[in-house]
């Protein structure tokens, strides 16, 4: 390997803020922020906002983000087309 071309390889603490979980993972990442973490040491320090223990695909807790059906919701939609409405 060149010298002086790779970027430093080390512990860093990951805060996913959604979940207030900390994870002590070896990364690349570039941060000038640090925190002490519950182990004592002092460690380099990235927020995120999603990881695996708040992303509903990992936590199984999916959201429901339409309240009504799809078939219901293209009803609604398109209904002034339909027969016995102005539009027809």
């Amino acid at each position: 390997m060149k010298p002086g071309i790779h970027p430093a390889y080390r512990t860093v603490l990951f805060h996913d803020t959604a979940a207030d979980v900390f994870f002590l993972i070896g990364s690349t990442v570039d941060t000038d922020r640090t925190l002490a973490h519950s182990d004592g040491q002092t460690y380099p320090y990235v927020t995120l906002d999603v990881s695996s223990a708040s992303h509903p695909v990992y936590t199984g807790q999916q959201r429901k983000t339409q309240s009504e059906g799809r078939i219901a919701g293209f009803n609604k939609r398109f209904a002034s087309f339909g027969p016995g409405s102005k539009n027809a």
